[in-house]
């Protein structure tokens, strides 16, 4: 049951990667050149107040230290990638190896 929760949100980040690379790609077209939305400006352009909140939690119960090397290098990293890393580690969780039995063997 948990597994396929997993891969559910796996899926579901998959999709969320899929149309930021495409929108991406459109950018791109659109402007002529390479055009990489970072994740801080989808997070900015849908929930402002929500990023700010997630600032101010991070900097107080976590540990301060923690927002400005590695949270704002998660933000600046671009959306597509950052969905397909958490799809990939979702997916990863959820994974269920196959059974080892082989041909021969009896069940």
């Amino acid at each position: 049951m948990i597994r396929s929760i997993f891969r559910l949100l796996a899926y579901i980040a998959l999709s969320l990667a899929i149309i930021a690379a495409v929108l991406d790609a459109a950018r791109s077209v659109g402007a002529s050149q390479l055009v990489m939305t970072s994740l801080q400006d989808t997070w900015q352009s849908i929930s402002a107040p929500s990023l700010a909140l997630a600032e101010t939690s991070i900097k107080t119960h976590i540990y301060p230290i923690i927002w400005d090397p590695l949270m704002l290098w998660v933000l600046e990293t671009p959306t597509f990638i950052i969905f397909a890393l958490l799809a990939f580690l979702l997916y990863a969780i959820g994974y269920r190896r196959e059974n080892r039995v082989g041909r021969f063997a009896a069940r």
